[in-house]
């Protein structure tokens, strides 16, 4: 079994957990709202394949209100009317900030969003992504469990 990041170094994981913090409070008062924000979280933790941050963020965008279809429709978001502008906005900078190096078709995503959200929220959404995509690194390498959870959310013994 691998060290986990966050046991192994506590300041570290302070220290990033206090970055976290900074950049949800900043993205709020920037416009983005928790479901957004946790739609971002989502779909970058689909794309970096991140088991634990897939679970959290999906209850987390549950408990925000994110109805369950568009939680299942997630990957698939561009197939699909579902979502709003903004929504479609958000998910194209998770994406885009996901996947690097940026393509031509990702700068024009992101310029799309850039008009919908204006500099603002664009900025905060793509600080969201980046962060989150931090924390998948560290769940991904620390190898973090998913552990088993009821239809409510809580876990089973």
């Amino acid at each position: 079994m691998r060290p986990f990041l966050d046991k192994t170094m506590p300041d570290a994981w302070k220290a990033a957990s206090t970055f976290s913090t900074a950049v949800r409070e900043a993205a709020e008062k920037g416009g983005l709202s928790i479901q957004e924000s946790e739609l971002i979280k989502v779909r970058a933790s689909q794309i970096n394949q991140c088991a634990f941050c897939m679970d959290l963020h999906a209850r987390e965008a549950r408990h925000a209100g994110i109805p369950q279809q568009k939680l299942d429709l997630l990957p698939g978001w561009r197939e699909t009317d579902l979502f709003d502008e903004r929504e479609k906005a958000v998910l194209a900078i998770a994406e885009a900030a996901t996947v690097l190096p940026l393509s031509e078709e990702s700068r024009a995503d992101l310029e799309g969003a850039r008009s919908v959200l204006g500099d603002e929220t664009f900025v905060a959404a793509e600080w969201v992504a980046v962060t989150i995509n931090a924390f998948n690194r560290i769940s991904i390498l620390s190898e973090h469990p998913v552990r088993p959870r009821d239809a409510d959310g809580k876990l089973v013994r």
